[in-house]
């Protein structure tokens, strides 16, 4: 007999949260099921944990190119993301391009696509354990490959920003493509200084 639940859950034990990293030339998808609030820092931390994952597979790669949606908590103007981008490329050496697409186009990102196909493969099933949404996580197909996934139990706070001060220093060590300042930013090793 099927378990009964609610059409809402309005005070759930816990929530999970989907964060993903496609890699477009492998078609390689790697998932993170989140149970804090996705903040800036959440994903910057996921990140780095797929680049510490894949960091030997990809030992030649020394320009990531990261394409991003402009969500509120990644846009170029995010104080703690672009201080925590700043802060990835310093640890791993290696040059970040952000790119971003614009509003209203996010049928162009093929990460949308995942989702779309998670939202398929659990369609109508009931999420009532977080084990329960990250065994549907890792269960999906997506181009005949099961993803990469893995659990986020960190709790992050939420408003951490930089001061206006602060980020004058961090805007210093990017450089924004012009005509594009907002959807294009590069940070590379050699444009950084201690601060």
């Amino acid at each position: 007999m099927p378990t009964k639940a609610c059409d809402h859950d309005f005070a759930p034990i816990a929530t999970v949260t989907p964060v993903g990293l496609l890699v477009p030339q492998t078609d390689n998808l790697f998932l993170y099921g989140v149970t804090s609030k996705v903040t800036s820092d959440c994903i910057v931390d996921c990140l780095i944990r797929w680049w510490e994952t894949v960091r030997q597979r990809y030992a030649h790669i020394r320009t990531l190119v990261i394409n991003l949606d402009n969500g509120p908590e990644t846009h170029s103007r995010r104080t703690q993301f672009v201080y925590r981008m700043i802060e990835f490329v310093r640890q791993f050496g290696l040059e970040v391009q952000l790119a971003y697409y614009p509003p209203y186009h996010s049928k162009y990102n093929p990460m949308e696509r995942g989702w779309g196909v998670l939202e398929r493969h659990w369609n109508g099933s009931l999420l009532d354990t977080v084990a329960t949404v990250q065994h549907y996580m890792s269960t999906m197909t997506w181009r005949g490959e099961h993803p990469s996934v893995d659990a986020v139990e960190t709790i992050y706070p939420t408003g951490v920003a930089l001061d206006k001060e602060t980020m004058a220093i961090m805007e210093a060590q990017m450089q924004r493509l012009a005509g594009l300042e907002r959807w294009f930013v590069t940070i590379a090793p050699e444009m950084l200084w201690d601060y």
